[in-house]
């Protein structure tokens, strides 16, 4: 689950920084200097050279004085399941299920308490694997935090986020990698909108859920800003005039389902993303190097 550590950086001033209590654990996709990043397969650990360079949010969690290790992550992020045929499937402390990825192993190392907090990335890994491992993640907004050094390189949806057990270790995490001096252009909101018609596909846990939102986006926001039985289907519709085609080809589908149109047209936009940009990054590799990729993701690719 997590492979290897490198300690915190000395100075005469460690107990200062605020994170020299916490050990840090980060996915095998972020670059770490001198070592290889391993990208979840043997094959490409096998065919690729050292970092040359820190991913700059390791570097800050060094920089405030963390300790760093990696964990095991899904083959090339292209999964969302968190197995992986190689080196095997991070087990989940919270229930006897699979930890969910790609940040399969920084997930469960956090929940399992093997480190304080952990980096991830990619589309949805810190919201699945958080939700099936029991703990907290954070999911910031595009260019708050640096991408670069990423193995992936798929820039439109992979971001730096972080998991912990607990709101105080995340919030100080936070306050590391998205400092409030670096947040000058951030606004409150004029209006939030609460997702009633995405709700709907929770059944019977829709009312409390809606509650708690509702609650919730008041008590941060202030009852003036918040809509309520927000409609955000027709707010995708209305701003994402692209998304039309997509909806209209699904019609047929959402018509015998419980899903709303826009989330299932957004959903299915993300995917052609993500296969386009997968192979605009990674086929010149795959044709040459023909990797021994596990079940699952060598049928996708």
């Amino acid at each position: 689950m997590v492979r290897s550590w490198l300690p915190p950086p000395s100075s005469d001033h460690q107990q200062q920084l605020p994170l020299h209590t916490l050990t840090f654990a980060i996915k095998e996709i972020f670059d770490v200097v001198i070592r290889v990043t391993g990208f979840g397969t043997p094959d490409w650990a096998r065919t690729h050279a050292p970092g040359a360079a820190m991913t700059p949010a390791v570097l800050a969690a060094l920089a405030a004085g963390a300790g760093v290790g990696k964990t095991m992550m899904d083959e090339m992020a292209y999964s969302i399941n968190g197995e992986n045929a190689h080196y095997g499937t991070p087990s989940n402390p919270c229930a006897p299920r699979i930890p969910s990825g790609s940040s399969s192993g920084s997930a469960a190392a956090v929940a399992a308490s093997l480190t304080d907090f952990a980096g991830t990335d990619s589309c949805g890994s810190v919201r699945v694997p958080a939700a099936y491992c029991g703990i907290f993640g954070l999911y910031p907004s595009h260019g708050l935090v640096s991408t670069q050094m990423f193995k992936t390189r798929l820039m439109v949806f992979f971001l730096t986020r972080w998991f912990a057990r607990d709101l105080a270790t995340l919030s100080c995490v936070t306050d590391v990698l998205m400092p409030p001096l670096r947040r000058p252009h951030l606004r409150r909101p004029s209006h939030v909108i609460i997702p009633a018609d995405y709700l709907k596909i929770l059944g019977s846990m829709e009312d409390r859920t809606y509650e708690i939102l509702n609650a919730s986006a008041a008590k941060v926001f202030g009852n003036d800003t918040v809509v309520n039985n927000g409609n955000i289907g027709d707010f995708v519709s209305s701003n994402v005039p692209s998304i039309g085609k997509f909806m209209t080809d699904l019609s047929a589908v959402e018509a015998s389902s419980s899903c709303v149109p826009s989330l299932s047209a957004i959903s299915r936009v993300m995917r052609v993303l993500q296969w386009s940009e997968f192979k605009t990054n990674h086929a010149e590799w795959v044709n040459i190097v023909k990797p021994n990729l596990g079940p699952g993701i060598r049928e996708r690719v």
